[in-house]
């Protein structure tokens, strides 16, 4: 386990494994680097990745509270590539990791190669009829909080993995000022900027995020190509294999 100092001096923890190009994992609100799981260890087979704990999550330090914003995050993973020794990356950002990644493509244009976005949004959703009870996401039950994130057949394959997605060690205190950090986003109006070729990945059957939030991003991100994934869920697909 590594650990790089934050603007704010807060410690974050990282990790890397694999080889080749440097590949950034930017995980989803109130979400640990060990949420990647299978997903970092096939990606892994062709990119150097590295994960990290958000402040607040995990084994890293829960720094200022006025820290708590996408755009202000997203300098948290800039220190985490400073720490790595990695100038330019792909970079991977689920739900609000993508938010994160967004606002990394945009201020820091010089440190994304590519992005991918998966379960993401600009904003405030595009479809106000989100189809998830807001009930379950904050029950901390598995049985009703496993639905939203993932196939019913895939998870039934792969209990260890989503034990594991959910399984965070983070306060009221840091997992409050996540959710806030993540519904007050809103880059729909300087997505425009972003000049790194970008991949949205977004499940079909996404009661969290729904699908058009993605057909969204996709007008707004110049170049982008949105692949829609049949059946998907909020959970993050695998992502693709190395093309080049």
């Amino acid at each position: 386990m590594n650990f790089a100092a934050a603007p704010d001096g807060t410690e974050l923890a990282w990790t890397e494994s694999g080889g080749g190009e440097p590949l950034l994992l930017i995980a989803g609100q109130a979400t640990a680097m060990d949420g990647w799981g299978l997903t970092a260890e096939l990606l892994s087979r062709f990119y150097r990745v590295i994960r990290f704990d958000h402040r607040g999550v995990g084994r890293s330090g829960q720094g200022q509270a006025d820290r708590y914003s996408t755009r202000l995050l997203a300098a948290d993973a800039v220190a985490v590539l400073d720490a790595a020794g990695v100038e330019t990356a792909d970079v991977y950002g689920h739900s609000m990791g993508g938010r994160i990644g967004q606002w990394l493509a945009i201020d820091f244009p010089e440190r994304v190669r590519t992005l991918i976005l998966a379960a993401s949004s600009g904003g405030r959703s595009t479809d106000p009829g989100m189809r998830a009870d807001p009930a379950a996401l904050v029950s901390g039950d598995l049985v009703r909080l496993a639905p939203l994130f993932f196939d019913a057949e895939w998870a039934a394959d792969h209990p260890e993995a989503v034990q594991t997605f959910f399984t965070s060690r983070a306060s009221a205190w840091a997992k409050s000022r996540h959710f806030r950090a993540s519904r007050e986003h809103d880059a729909w109006s300087e997505l425009g900027s972003i000049l790194a070729p970008t991949l949205i990945l977004h499940g079909t059957e996404d009661p969290l995020t729904p699908l058009p939030n993605a057909v969204a991003l996709r007008r707004h991100i110049r170049g982008s190509v949105l692949v829609r994934v049949p059946g998907g869920r909020a959970r993050p697909p695998p992502g693709p294999p190395r093309n080049r």
